[in-house]
């Protein structure tokens, strides 16, 4: 009888697929991503990455725990557009971001990138009001508004990478039994499992 012997990753990763990826697919996922990839490897520029990450920021800024900015989220948004969504929608997310840009810049007469957080955040909640307005009358054809899709892969990417499981969140590597009526003190971080 042969004798094998696997390393952890490997069974990890054997067990991740005898499972269909339901419990370990999120670390999976974020351990193909990689933050300090070249920006021409995720299809789009280093301009296009720091836009990227400044949104990101805005949405999730640093507080007591580092930000959006801090996990390279642009490259995780440009790599989750790639590998998970239609050509049509990768377009119309390319094109909302260069849009965003611009609309910026005409409003406020500087770029997005640098510009104080109070103006950034008020612009946002603008294009956020927008969004929710478009997407209550949006065709089922219709791409969906592509601020609603970067925030949504901000949320995504901050909250499976380290820092946002680990520091934003509480977490458990193995959790225990479920407690419903276990006691909350106002400010503390929710849990990650």
């Amino acid at each position: 009888m042969a004798t094998t012997t696997l390393n952890r990753r490997e069974a990890i990763v054997r067990m991740a697929l005898l499972m269909g990826g339901t419990m370990v697919g999120p670390r999976l996922l974020a351990g193909a991503w990689d933050a300090d990839a070249p920006a021409s490897a995720n299809g789009a520029s280093a301009d296009d990455l720091a836009l990227l990450d400044e949104i990101g920021d805005t949405i999730i800024p640093a507080s007591d725990v580092p930000g959006a900015k801090a996990v390279g989220i642009g490259a995780f948004i440009t790599m989750m557009l790639r590998e998970c969504y239609d050509a049509k929608d990768q377009t119309a997310v390319r094109a909302g971001w260069v849009t965003l840009a611009a609309d910026y810049r005409t409003k406020h007469g500087h770029a997005f990138v640098g510009a104080p957080a109070t103006e950034r955040t008020e612009f946002l909640n603008a294009l956020d009001r927008e969004q929710k307005s478009h997407m209550k009358k949006k065709q089922p054809a219709e791409p969906p508004h592509a601020f609603r899709v970067l925030k949504e892969l901000t949320i995504l990417g901050y909250f499976t990478s380290e820092i946002g499981t680990t520091q934003a969140l509480r977490f458990a590597e193995v959790p225990g039994s479920f407690n419903g009526g276990a006691p909350y003190k106002k400010g503390e971080h929710a849990w990650a499992t």
